[in-house]
């Protein structure tokens, strides 16, 4: 009996906490460059990459939520050497953390901010060196997003992340320039579709 009434209570709370959440997967497309400081020498345009990874949806109403997430990204720019005319991609891959404040508007369109960490685990090759080591370890930045996102939990985003911190380290001849990202891609949820309003 008690055992009964234990696992009804768990249901019971776990069901209840539920009601109150979202989990959700989502991926898309980055077009990123940098912004700041020029490149000694050299030129900077836009380059394509890619994003991807998971979110919670923490509600505090129906119409506002805290969304954590944990997203894989390539960023970076294309760069030419204007004194040879080389051209190559100087890449960064991230793992970043943004923590966005969500405000849905009946009918299901969303805006939405909130900073960003990201961790940088990996890069290409740049002028015979490893990005990842004349750049830092980490990067700090804040994202302004819109979107809509549908009761059956299919939604489609947009989201423009600035970087706040420097990307180059002491080891780059001109350290000072700064992330800037446009994403666009789609997402899914589970759980508590019915609370859009």
């Amino acid at each position: 009996m008690k055992k009964l009434v234990l696992a009804t209570l768990l249901l019971i709370s776990v069901s209840g906490f539920s009601q109150k959440f979202q989990l959700g997967i989502k991926a898309g497309a980055n077009v990123s460059n940098f912004v700041g400081s020029d490149f000694q020498n050299a030129s900077r345009s836009s380059m394509v990459g890619f994003y991807g990874g998971g979110f919670v949806g923490f509600y505090l109403g129906n119409h506002f939520s805290i969304q954590p997430e944990v997203l894989f990204s390539t960023q970076g720019a294309h760069v030419k050497d204007l004194s040879t005319g080389n051209e190559q991609d100087f890449k960064l891959n991230y793992v970043n953390f943004p923590v966005m404040a969500k405000y849905e508007f009946d009918g299901g369109f969303y805006l939405e901010s909130g900073p960003q960490v990201g961790v940088n685990v990996s890069s290409s090759n740049f002028q015979d060196k490893t990005v990842r080591n004349i750049t830092n370890g980490s990067d700090f930045g804040w994202g302004f997003g819109l979107g809509f996102h549908s009761p059956m939990g299919l939604g489609i985003g947009a989201r423009y992340s600035l970087g706040l911190s420097k990307v180059g380290n002491a080891n780059f001849n001109n350290p000072d320039f700064r992330n800037s990202v446009i994403q666009a891609g789609l997402f899914f949820t589970i759980f508590n579709n019915h609370m859009h309003p």
